[in-house]
């Protein structure tokens, strides 16, 4: 459906989502793909390619953005493929000395079975331009450009919302839910009366894009996604936006004041020559480590930057937005379309939050050593001191910069520790084995992803002949809920059963294992209700629960 303007704004919609950055629209995409009506509210008439911010799209989103059929159109927009490089380089500048590299980072390069797509490199507006076209594709979706939310207020049944247009001039919409994607300063943050715990970075940045023609001719260490610059004149971090002439570069503790002053001679301090440059655009930032208090009041939700910031190492922050977006957009769809149910929101936050302070601790972690933590005398030396101090540092880097990145591990590891809508393992604990995980992944005889035979809603998957899934199948029918089934083939069911540890297996939209055993359970429906988020607190099953 094409944007609407403020005078055209719907009465109603069951889902309004402010804010129209990456997880916003994601959110829309996911609610939007399940015939849900929902409605974007965001500022900014058009994409700005002046800061492209995030550039790190992780295995996991690539996952999700095949899931909406959206991986290859991204792919074929991003200017840096994955086969152009798939390093990290350390150097004392672009025609200075290597100190020490890493390759296959950041989940650019295949590793067998374990993912369905291999991570990206995009800046983010190529994801937002993307993910704009797929939401204005989808006839249940409007796109609001050049507005604001400005004002929300909920009742029992429903959330009003005040949206303002660029010449001041405010309607209001009603909705079901609101979700607040609305950034660092985010109105509905303060509208639920939740704030920010933690703290910040004592530290500022710089950040800058810049048009530097002739500079990759120049460049001494080969193809990089990114270049650590390690030299006392510009400590920094820096990679190219496109195979031509544009890069981006943050300067470590450098000032807005100082970084506008001093930006042509950054930029020749990390080519390690003088270069013909032009400045772009620039983008002073300090490293916040924020949670809210809290990301729900009634039905008023946050998600991606309202909710979390966390320092840029290791490119998690708009990946765990992202993934915000599609846990509550799946579960706000089930609850809408009438076989979702209370706990199911409720398990938003107890899902999530585990999941963002780990992905602050990390990238905290991660900040404690860049370019200034790395720097010493005779790095450029030719002599035999010279020589030692490389290897010193060479090694130094490997040792406190692998994690970063190398984060798979991370990104397809976490596990649901404790949910209301997560069943008790076969143990008898939540969350242990792969309940509560990311499914594991395997490609098919064919060809295919694993992923791309899972249906929109539940799956039951099936490994082996002697599994039988009719009580399950009638406890889904019996309250509505949409169930798939999947059989694997024999040829590759076996192993995967050994791997999972089951014959049977329940997976949520979100490619998450809800359940596993070898037999039906002796109480299907009691099982059904728990992952639909309707069991009663007492742990009986009432047949009317809904």
């Amino acid at each position: 459906m094409p944007s609407v303007d403020n005078e055209h704004l719907p009465r109603h919609v069951q889902v309004l989502i402010a804010g129209g950055g990456p997880v916003g629209l994601a959110a829309a995409v996911e609610l939007g793909r399940r015939g849900v009506d929902c409605l974007v509210v965001e500022p900014r008439a058009t994409v700005s390619r002046a800061r492209p911010r995030c550039k790190t799209l992780n295995v996991r989103t690539m996952e999700h953005l095949r899931r909406w059929g959206l991986a290859e159109r991204l792919r074929a927009r991003a200017p840096l493929s994955t086969s152009w490089s798939q390093d990290v380089v350390f150097c004392t500048s672009l025609t200075g000395r290597e100190l020490s590299r890493f390759t296959g980072v950041l989940g650019l390069a295949p590793e067998g079975d374990r993912f369905a797509e291999t991570g990206q490199q995009a800046p983010q507006y190529v994801l937002e331009e993307v993910l704009r076209e797929a939401v204005e594709e989808l006839a249940t979706c409007r796109l609001v450009l050049g507005s604001k939310v400005v004002g929300v207020s909920q009742a029992d049944d429903l959330v009003s919302v005040t949206v303002e247009d660029g010449a001041g001039d405010r309607g209001v919409v009603t909705a079901d839910y609101v979700i607040g994607c609305d950034g660092p300063r985010s109105v509905v943050r303060d509208a639920i009366g939740s704030r920010y715990l933690g703290g910040e970075a004592l530290r500022p940045n710089f950040g800058m894009v810049f048009e530097s023609p002739g500079l990759r001719e120049h460049v001494r260490h080969g193809p990089a996604v990114q270049y650590w610059v390690v030299n006392p004149a510009a400590p920094a971090l820096v990679g190219p936006l496109d195979r031509t002439n544009t890069w981006w570069a943050i300067a470590f503790g450098v000032d807005r004041a100082t970084g506008e002053r001093e930006a042509q001679h950054i930029i020749d301090a990390v080519a390690g020559r003088p270069v013909r440059a032009e400045v772009l655009s620039t983008d002073p930032w300090t490293a916040r480590m924020q949670i809210v208090d809290r990301m729900r009041h009634g039905r008023v939700f946050l998600a991606g930057d309202a909710a979390h910031l966390n320092p840029p190492f290791g490119g998690h922050g708009l990946n765990t937005g992202i993934g915000d977006a599609v846990d509550l957009g799946w579960k706000l769809a089930a609850v809408l379309a009438g076989w979702g149910g209370a706990d199911i929101l409720d398990s938003y936050e107890c899902e999530r939050r585990p999941v963002q302070e780990r992905v602050i601790r990390e990238a905290t972690a991660n900040m404690r050593v860049l370019s200034t933590e790395l720097l010493a005398d005779n790095l450029d030396a030719e002599d035999q001191a010279g020589a030692e101090a490389r290897r010193a540092a060479g090694a130094r880097i490997q040792e406190t910069k692998k994690a970063e990145f190398h984060s798979l591990d991370l990104v397809l590891g976490l596990r649901i520790a404790a949910s209301p809508i997560v069943p008790a393992d076969r143990d008898g604990q939540e969350g242990t084995g792969w309940t509560g995980a990311r499914l594991p992944h395997v490609f098919l005889e064919d060809g295919r992803s694993l992923y791309d035979v899972l249906g929109d809603h539940l799956t039951l998957l099936t490994l082996g002949r002697g599994a039988s899934v009719a009580a399950i199948e009638k406890a889904a029918g019996l309250r509505d809920v949409p169930l798939t089934v999947v059989r694997l083939p024999e040829s590759v069911s076996a192993a995967y059963a050994e791997r999972l540890g089951a014959h049977l297996a329940l997976v949520r939209p979100d490619q998450v294992v809800g359940w596993l055993g070898d037999e039906t359970p002796e109480d299907a429906l009691a099982l059904v209700d728990t992952l639909r988020g309707c069991a009663p607190r007492d742990g009986t099953v009432s047949p009317h629960s809904s």
